[in-house]
């Protein structure tokens, strides 16, 4: 019998070291402290991690298991899900399919908060669509809103929006959002693809806490001129996360430029900054860090990954899993 007792209360220290190792329970709700995101306590905290393909091109990963792969193998503190607006290569997204779309959505955003991750919602759009964006996120507030795992990015890549257009859509959705949720962040785009950061670096948005403008790169195309761009925005005081990258050229072909990558990763290194790398997905591009042959439900043996995917990996085991920093 008291083996029985000492076996039972194992496995329930077991289990609870296991919950205190998971992010969101290690770091709590999330906030911006000056220009660097922070933990519950105003530590600051680096995310890194791997963003969804578009929905609607390959919905086949969204799914539990990808996600706990995401996190269990490839040391992922935060996933982020990216969901298609407009139709793309002939597959309709949201406006054409809005219930299918957001359902591929929750199914990754439970698995995050199941797994203790944290997950960012991505509205994956070149293009202001307002009423829908605001719509869609007072959904995913009032879904969502009370769990710390979520964080908002309310628009991907303004493509030739001025800064003035994607500031006053980007107040109206903060407004939907925040009249539900107060508190998780979120993320604001800036013009030209997320490149010209200097733009909301001398006209930000007021009147709101915790907002985070994004910044996007592909090594092989976008060099020091962007790091030092977004150098300077941080020191007019805006908070950067660097919600898409990668290793090749902007097109998300080409060869890999190592060279490069690894001073963008040593320079977030540096600034505390997090990061997320594009994608999750099984397109013949470099980008795309899976093969055909990996399964939808994740457990990805090195067959099934490409040459982008393994370095991404290799990137993300490299940092402390969370189980090994203090709580």
């Amino acid at each position: 019998m008291r083996l029985k007792y000492l076996l039972s209360f194992t496995l329930l220290l077991s289990a609870a070291t296991i919950l205190q190792a998971q992010p969101v329970k290690n770091y709590g709700q999330l906030k911006i402290v000056g220009t660097q995101l922070s933990d519950k306590n105003g530590e600051p905290l680096v995310l890194r991690g791997m963003s969804f393909g578009w929905h609607n091109l390959w919905p086949r990963f969204y799914t539990k298991g990808a996600v706990k792969t995401l996190y269990k193998d490839w040391n992922c503190s935060v996933v982020r899900a990216s969901m298609g607006i407009e139709k793309v290569n002939g597959k309709d997204g949201y406006l054409a399919l809005p219930d299918w779309s957001t359902e591929k959505i929750k199914t990754v955003v439970d698995a995050a908060i199941k797994e203790g991750i944290y997950v960012i919602i991505d509205w994956h759009s070149h293009n202001i669509q307002q009423e829908e964006a605001k719509k869609f996120f007072a959904e995913m507030a009032t879904a969502y809103g009370k769990y710390p795992n979520v964080i908002y990015e309310i628009f991907n890549e303004p493509d030739y929006e001025s800064w003035d257009e994607v500031k006053k859509y980007s107040i109206e959705v903060i407004k939907t959002i925040r009249a539900i949720d107060a508190d998780n962040i979120i993320l604001v785009g800036s013009p030209h693809w997320d490149q010209h950061i200097h733009l909301p670096a001398a006209d930000p948005i007021t009147g709101f806490v915790n907002l985070m403008y994004t910044v996007h790169f592909y090594a092989a195309t976008h060099k020091q001129e962007l790091r030092d761009r977004t150098d300077a925005a941080i020191a007019k005081g805006l908070p950067i996360f660097i919600s898409e990258s990668a290793g090749m050229e902007a097109s998300g072909n080409g060869p890999m430029n190592y060279e490069e990558w690894k001073k963008w990763i040593d320079w977030m290194d540096a600034k505390k900054l997090s990061w997320i790398t594009w994608s999750v997905s099984d397109k013949d591009e470099t980008c795309s860090v899976l093969k055909p042959s990996a399964s939808s439900d994740g457990k990805w043996k090195d067959a099934d990954i490409k040459e982008s995917g393994l370095k991404t990996r290799e990137y993300l085991r490299s940092y402390p899993s969370v189980k090994k920093n203090k709580p």
